[in-house]
């Protein structure tokens, strides 16, 4: 469906020989114009719901769940503003281990960076090197004493694989589009990718490419 909607551009294969015959000529999708939501449209609730995807659930698995058509699943790619379903939808657990496993020689005993955990001036999940894990840390305590952790304390090594599975589930949490919006950004959609009159217009789905 989303192809369908999507228009087409008049392009010369023979840029030579001018004017150009239909043989001269070809027609292929303008992936060139590309629909985009305005990120700020995420702050908002009233559009939107948060859902986790689940183990093996792709992107037309959601747009049946929720829009009960699984060709639709462009709605919920373009509202995430994902470009590369390949890349950027999570992968199933046993993808990621094989994935991660064809790159790592030992990505279960090598460590990708360290994280701190939340104490004093530091925020939970900071990334931080080997030095600052083996080192010494002073805290000033709310009575004005001083306290010393060690870095192993207050900060954990974080494997190859622990990182790469946290990256994953976080591409688990998508925003999908409440379905009394939904049939008004398909028509917006479908509005949007209509060409305007122009010097290379030749009809509203379909335009000449400027040599």
């Amino acid at each position: 469906m989303y192809f369908s909607l999507v228009p087409n551009i008049e392009y010369p294969i023979k840029p030579i020989g001018y004017p150009f015959t239909e043989s001269d000529i070809t027609v292929a999708k303008n992936f060139f114009r590309r629909f985009q939501l305005n990120p700020n449209i995420f702050e908002s609730a009233v559009f939107f719901n948060l859902y986790s995807i689940q183990e093996t659930e792709r992107p037309e698995h959601v747009a049946q769940k929720f829009y009960g058509d699984p060709m639709y699943d462009w709605v919920v790619l373009l509202s995430n503003n994902i470009i590369n379903a390949q890349f950027d939808w999570p992968l199933t657990n046993n993808e990621l281990v094989k994935l991660v496993e064809s790159e790592y020689s030992d990505p279960y005993g090598t460590i990708h960076h360290y994280e701190t955990y939340e104490y004093g001036q530091y925020q939970e999940g900071l990334h931080v090197d080997q030095s600052f894990y083996n080192s010494q840390h002073k805290f000033l305590l709310s009575n004005g004493a001083y306290v010393i952790k060690n870095g192993n304390q207050i900060s954990k090594p974080v494997t190859v694989m622990e990182h790469f599975t946290a990256e994953n589930e976080k591409k688990r949490e998508v925003f999908i589009l409440k379905y009394e919006y939904f049939q008004s950004f398909v028509d917006d959609f479908r509005k949007q990718n209509r060409y305007k009159k122009s010097d290379d217009y030749v009809s509203s789905r379909l335009k000449r490419a400027r040599i």
